[in-house]
């Protein structure tokens, strides 16, 4: 059994993020994360109880705020 050298090993993005993560990711709060839900800003998808964003959501209201920021120019 051979070990991965540390050249090699490369990080995985998480496919789905907890609320808390969001938080951290976008640098905004749990109050304003509910809203971007809440008004179809930002996806999610419920598996069970627990309410996940996916890492596409976070990209795709990323390009949103970059579109948004070009047409106030």
């Amino acid at each position: 059994m051979t070990l991965a050298s540390p050249e090699r090993a490369t990080t995985v993005e998480p496919l789905f993020y907890k609320i808390s993560d969001v938080q951290r990711v976008l640098r905004l709060s749990r109050t304003v994360i509910y809203g971007l839900i809440r008004t179809g800003r930002l996806r999610t998808v419920k598996e069970g109880r627990a309410r996940l964003v996916p890492a596409s959501a976070i990209h795709e209201y990323a390009a949103l705020l970059e579109r948004e920021a070009g047409e106030d120019k």
